[in-house]
Formats: structure tokens, sequence, C-alpha cells
């Protein structure tokens, strides 16, 4: 019979079991935070000893906000052969890494990604971000945080990929494949990690670890569809989130870790615990003890302890004392031991460092962040700018670094990275003035705003501002900015804002004054260069908002895929816009999916393959083809992301107004049509119940087809 690697990993994985002490077993579970200089030698003795089965590649809580310093692949290595030559089974250990969105070469945060809505890009800046890292020792990384998140209060927005479960399933999908490839075990591969599992980005308030209020309708529908896409792609691993649901802390919840991830979704990985969150069990109430948390959230199925080390503390004596069953243990312990054979650390334990190439990387990025950018006004076509005039550009990010790579930017470095002012600098043919910005430089600014002929405006949010534990109440920029933009308004020249920002900010108040606005994020080392290319019109921009930009923060929530209310107050889609408040309008200020370009392009009515299908069909296979025809009328030659939408209008449950359903970038010459063609079947035209059940219903069904969720462009079909 043929031996299958699954079948030489599982007998691999039962040898090390029967050979392994108690006190190895347990130290396969435990993961620690890479050792200072003054704790090296006690720590080596650890690794000696096996109790440590995985190292943490930084220091502290919230390594994205602070200096973490280079890697060493030498004092790695030497970790490593520890483990291998010293330890009693020699059993490797795995090295994982906040790489997030870059390592070397820095890609834009993953919610300017998500606005590219470019998966096969996606998964290609991902496959180079895993193959720098994999190069310092990195074999696992935490990404993709496909966190569904309706509050950019939350510092963490920027790390996940917007409002749409959909956009997140197809984000999910493009990181799980771009990092961990056809074959995990190859060099310039890394473990892949789903977080923060589940429900982390419904923190109330925007506020981070805060407590969540998610029903399992929403649960099954909104926030389970990105994980389920991230299984379905082969992620190894899921990192369990801070947070409770339905008074339940996740890192104790066999529902949600056993229950639902393995059973449910069919996840065959190991579990990871976020930062100390095992110990915390107890600070939210529902253990008295260190070893109380320690034997929830073993038996709730989590298997890796990150940092507070309270497995390590605890089981031993758990596991003697038969509080504990030594099989939950060893049923851990197998999660981890595959993931480490299939990652190949058994025969390739160490990482041999070459010098790697990065052009191909740094085209990639610059790539990535032209199609992030979001063009959201262009008043009577106030871009693209001539090169030859007199450009005034002002505000606090014309000569910033570090706030462009955004945070979560670990090994990335600011010195490498072009400023907004020097990209300009080489691209202008006519003159290119700033002057300070702050509370001491208004009068040479007054003089620069006058001698322009255009004055572009460089405005946003710094980097340290998001990211964890980076939660703000007022998504605004700052008073010195707004007052910027009413003095540039004031000259009655053409005034353009450039907004380097992680999250969506609030508009109401500053839209108004600008003639022209681009959302350029924090796109990693090649912002400046991007943002530079589409003011000029060498790039057509193409990106489109993965979230909902508010006109105010005390509007949030607002997202595009609400229920309908029963009083005619859905102000998203119009209806009753000063209904909801008597003193602001809550609409969006610029909905989801919305991104302007250069060009405009008409859509025609949407076609279907038929306008009835039946529920049996649909369970056999058969799909809805949809087709739209749309044409560039304008004089560019641009790339537009049509936008497949459905309402069902009548179910056994409130269904949303609109749902993403399908998109398609596509490049269209000036003057030319393309036809554009969907397919969507039962798992597309269904939705969950309370209980994780499945169903597509008879009835009416909306194909809304168009540019953005606000879109009417609509044709209707029956399932019988």
């Amino acid at each position: 019979m043929k031996i299958t690697n699954k079948d030489y990993y599982e007998q691999n994985v039962e040898k090390l079991l029967a050979k392994m002490s108690l006190t190895e077993k347990i130290g396969q579970l435990n993961q620690l935070e890479t050792p200072k200089l003054d704790n090296l030698e006690e720590f080596k003795n650890k690794v000696r000893e096996g109790k440590v089965g995985s190292i943490l590649m930084s220091v502290g809580a919230t390594a994205g906000n602070t200096e973490q310093g280079t890697i060493d692949v030498d004092f790695y290595n030497e970790l490593q052969r520890i483990a291998v030559e010293e330890s009693p089974c020699g059993i490797p250990m795995i090295f994982g890494r906040d790489v997030i969105h870059g390592h070397r070469t820095v890609f834009p945060i993953p919610l300017a990604m998500a606005a590219s809505f470019n998966p096969e890009l996606i998964e290609k800046a991902y496959s180079f971000i895993a193959k720098e890292a994999s190069n310092e020792s990195v074999h696992w990384t935490f990404t993709p945080m496909i966190d569904l998140c309706h509050d950019p209060r939350w510092g963490r927005i920027i790390e996940g990929p917007g409002e749409d479960p959909y956009v997140g399933a197809k984000f999910a999908e493009a990181v799980v494949k771009g990092v961990q490839g056809d074959d995990v075990s190859r060099k310039d591969k890394l473990l892949a990690c789903a977080k923060h599992y589940v429900g982390y980005g419904a923190s109330e308030g925007g506020r981070d670890y805060h407590r969540t209020e998610i029903s399992d309708y929403s649960l099954f529908n909104n926030y389970l569809p990105a994980f389920r896409s991230a299984i379905k792609a082969g992620v190894k691993t899921v990192m369990s989130a801070f947070n409770d649901i339905n008074g339940q802390p996740i890192t104790s919840s066999k529902y949600y870790l056993t229950d639902i991830l393995r059973n449910h979704l069919g996840f065959e990985g190991f579990v990871v615990s976020d930062y100390d969150a095992v110990c915390q069990l107890a600070r939210q109430g529902v253990a008295e003890s260190e070893a109380d948390c320690c034997k929830m959230a073993l038996n709730a199925g989590l298997d890796m302890d990150m940092h507070d080390s309270c497995y390590m503390d605890n089981l031993i004596k758990l596991v003697e004392d038969g509080i504990v069953d030594i099989g939950a243990v060893d049923d851990a312990i197998r999660h981890i031991l595959r993931i480490k054979f299939q990652k190949g650390l058994f025969d390739n334990p160490y990482c041999q460092h070459t010098t790697i190439e990065r052009s191909e990387h740094l085209k990639t990025a610059y790539e990535m962040a032209c199609e992030s950018m979001v063009l959201l006004k262009n008043d009577n076509q106030t871009l693209p700018i001539e090169k030859s005039q007199k450009i005034a550009v002002l505000g606090p990010f014309v000569h910033e670094r570090r706030s462009l790579l955004g945070s979560w930017t670990i090994d990335g470095k600011a010195e490498e990275t072009q400023t907004f002012f020097e990209e300009l600098s080489s691209a202008v043919t006519g003159e290119l003035r700033t002057s300070p910005f702050g509370e001491f430089g208004w009068n040479t600014t007054a003089s620069t705003i006058e001698w322009a002929d255009v004055i572009v405006l460089a405005l946003g949010e710094e980097w340290s501002n998001t990211g964890e534990s980076r939660c703000v109440s007022d998504i605004t920029i700052s008073a010195a900015q707004k007052e910027l933009i009413k003095k540039a308004k004031a000259s009655g020249k053409k005034v353009i804002g450039v907004f380097f920002c992680g999250r969506p900010i609030a508009m109401q108040g500053i839209a108004e004054d600008l003639d022209a606005v681009l959302y350029a994020w924090h796109c990693g080392s090649k912002t400046a260069a991007a943002a530079c290319d589409i003011l000029f019109g060498d790039i057509v921009p193409s990106g489109k908002l993965p979230v909902t930009i508010p006109r105010l923060a005390t509007h949030i929530p607002l997202y595009y895929n609400v229920t309908s209310s029963g009083r005619p107050v859905n102000s998203y889609y119009g209806e009753h816009t000063g209904a909801c408040y008597i003193d602001s309008v809550a609409a969006p200020y610029y909905p989801f999916g919305y991104g302007l370009s250069y060009t405009e392009f008409e859509y025609s009515k949407p076609s279907l393959s038929s306008k009835q299908i039946s529920i049996t069909d649909l369970k056999n296979g058969q799909k809805v083809k949809i087709s739209v025809n749309v044409r560039n009328v304008g004089n560019y030659d641009a790339k537009e992301t049509v936008q497949l939408y459905i309402h069902d209008p009548v179910a056994t449950m409130m269904r949303p107004l609109r749902e993403l359903k399908a998109f398609k970038k596509v490049f269209i010459p000036s003057g030319q049509s393309k036809t554009v063609e969907f397919e969507i079947g039962f798992e597309d035209l269904g939705y969950y119940l309370s209980n994780g059940k499945y169903i597509v219903e008879k009835g009416v069904i909306e194909i809304l087809v168009g540019s953005d969720c606000l879109t009417n462009n609509e044709m209707l079909f029956n399932i019988l």
C-alpha cells in the first residue's frame, strides 16, 4: 500500500508522542517571546529541557507599534540547534513573527490592499512577503487578519479587509495562497494564521479588547465567511480572539473552538491563543486561578499558549492530579507536530540566509499601492494636474516617511521610503514649493498659497495612531489640518487633498472644501510614488472603498449590508436621510465599493442566462449566468471593478438590502467595451440560519450590477 504524506506524518507524530515525557509534551504547547540578553541562558536551558515549542519573534503585546529590532539569523539558528541537538526528542521549534503586510519591502496596509479589489495581485504580494521573511528565520506569520469591522474607531481596522464578508473571504483566500503556496514546506513559504477567531472586530465602541455582541445569525453570515474561506484555502493555523460572544470568552469556548471551528468549518491545523489570552480568563471572570484558565482553554480546543506560560506552569500538575485528561494534551500536540512536519522543520530546521533581489518586490509594491488608492472626488476634472504648473504642496505629510509605511511594519525601513515631496520634486517640470506646517508656519504658508497655480495638501493621520491598542474616539484629521484646508480654499485656487490614513475618516466639513480627494492610505514603501503618479495622470486610479466613509463619527456603525427597517429610514440608500438624526444626515459620505476614475464607464442592463431556476438544479451545481456590457466612454484607458450584488426581498429571516456576491476588475481601453460575465449558484443565493444550517429559499432575487453598492442597475429572477 502506498504511504501518503499524511500517513508518514501521522506515523512520525505517534512515534514522537510515545517517546515524549509529560514535560516535553507541555513544552510543545508553550510559545515564548524572543529572550533578552539578561535571560538568554535561562531561556536556552528551557529549550534544552524541551519546554519551548515555539518562539514569538518579538517583545511586547503590541509589537506593531513598538521598536523590535532586526532579526539575527545566527541567533535563531543557534536556538534551533539547541532544540534539535540537545533537547530530549530533538523537536524543532516554530518561529513566528508579525509579518502583517510586508517585511523589508512594505506593501499597503491590508485595508488598503482590499481596496484594490485584486485578489491575484494580493496573492502575488504575499508570496514576496513570505519569500523575504522566510529568508530571515521566520516560519510562521500571524496573517491574514480577517476581522470584519464596522467601526473605524478601532485601531486594528487597518489590518483587515473591511466591512464585507465576501471581500473578507476573497482576501483571506488570496493571503493564504500567497503565504503558503502549494507546498508550505518550501523554503520561501510561511505558515499562515487566520485571526482573530472570531468577532474581535466587533469590539464594542471600537475599544480594543472589549466585549462583543454578536448573534449566531450574524456570526454565521458575517463573521465566519472569511474563516471558512481561509480554511478552504488550506490555512495551517488559527489564532483565537480575546473577546467573548454570548458571555463566553473565545479562549475557553469549546463551542467556538471545537464545535464550530473544527467540526463545522473543518479546520485541521492548530489553534494558538492571542498574547496572554489564556491567563486573562481570570480577569474576564470565568476562572478563579491560572490552573482554571489552563484547564478551560485546553479542554476548549486551544492548542498553543502564546507568551504567558500558563500551560507550562500548570498543566503538568493538572494532568498528574487527573483534572486534565492526557488525551486532550496529546490531541493538542498532534495538531502542532503535524504542522511542524508539513512545514518541513524536521528535515530543514535551520535558515539558509541568502541575498534576495527585491526589484520585482518593489515593483509589485508600487503596483499594489497604485491599485489601492481611491479617488473620491474630482470636481471639474481637477485631476490629473499638469506637471508644468506652479504647485504648492503643504501639510504634515509633505516630508513624512515612517507613517507612509503604516502600523505593523516591524522590518521595513523608514529611511528607505521616499517622501511625497521627494517624489513630486522628481516629477514636476514646473516649480514646486512648500512651507513649514504648524502654528508658526502660517505666514510662509500664505505666501506659498498666493504664489501657486494649484495647491496639493498632504493630510492624514500618523501611523502610531493606528494598530493594536490605538483606538480613537474622533475619526477626523487635526484642527490644524482643517484650518489649512480653509486657508487654501479661501485662495480661490484648485485645492487637492491627498489623505495618508490608516482608517476611514469622517469627511463632513473637510471634503466640501476640496476640489479633488485622493485617499492614499498608508500604502507602504511606494506610497509616495503611487500618489504622485496618480496626481499627474501617469496612473489612472482604480481603487474602490472596502469600507464606508461616514460623514460624522457619531454615525458609526454605518455599513452598506444592513437589513431594512420597518419604517422608511434606510438612510444609507437615501430613504428619509434626516429621519435617523434630527441634527445630521445619516447617509454615507462615500459608500462601500465607491471609487472614481479619470475616465467614465457606462453599464448596460445586466442579462441573465435564465429568468428562473429550481432549488434542485442549484443543488446539482447549475448556476445562473449574468453578463453586463461595460463601455469606457472617457479619454483614458483604465480599470474598472464591476460589482454584483443581490437582494432577497422576502425570506424567512431579514436579509441585507445589498450583498456583494462577485466582482471582477477589468481593463478597458478608451472608447471600447467589455462584456463582463458572472456565475452565481447555490452557495451564493442562500444564507445561514442561527443554528448554522445553510438554506436557499424559493422566491424572487434581485440582481444588481454596477460600480458601487448604491447601483440600481437591476434584473430579477426566480428561484423555484
